[in-house]
């Protein structure tokens, strides 16, 4: 198994872990669209016993009687969905989220009446947007690069 790593958009919280690809899903209920603020929530079982958190743990807010998620304390990135079983791992959260496709969806009866159509919208490269094109090549990312920083362990 492989061992993946990944973090919040800022950096202070960093994790690494094996992940159980067989439960990547996308979960469409309302809590989960309100935790991640989106359509879905990405999410990926973590294997038992090998979540590290390599930097800042995240902060936890108790979301129901039977699940808590994690977020960056410093830039609000979702992060987990942890419940007494189990501790699934923010999909996007990854440093290469494409290692780990989505295989089911669950909490459909949630589901946005568009999401199936997100595919038919007109795409556009976010170099070729007007609003970034303005920027003239000024525009700096203060995100994490998606790998692991030198002193993580």
């Amino acid at each position: 198994m492989t061992i993946l790593s990944g973090g919040c958009q800022c950096g202070a919280v960093r994790f690494r872990c094996e992940v159980e690809a067989e439960t990547a899903s996308i979960c469409h209920c309302r809590m989960c669209q309100k935790a991640f603020g989106s359509f879905y929530a990405p999410l990926v079982h973590a294997r038992p016993g090998t979540l590290v958190w390599t930097h800042k743990e995240p902060t936890r807010f108790q979301s129901s009687n039977y699940a808590a998620r994690g977020f960056c304390p410093e830039c609000g990135t979702p992060l987990t969905y942890e419940t007494a079983q189990a501790v699934s791992i923010a999909i996007g959260a990854l440093d290469d989220p494409s290692r780990v496709p989505p295989v089911c969806q669950d909490g459909i009866e949630g589901k946005i009446f568009y999401v199936d159509e997100l595919h038919r919208l007109i795409g556009v490269v976010t170099e070729d947007d007007a609003e970034i094109a303005a920027l003239g090549g000024r525009l700096v990312s203060h995100q994490h690069p998606d790998a692991p920083s030198p002193d993580e362990a």
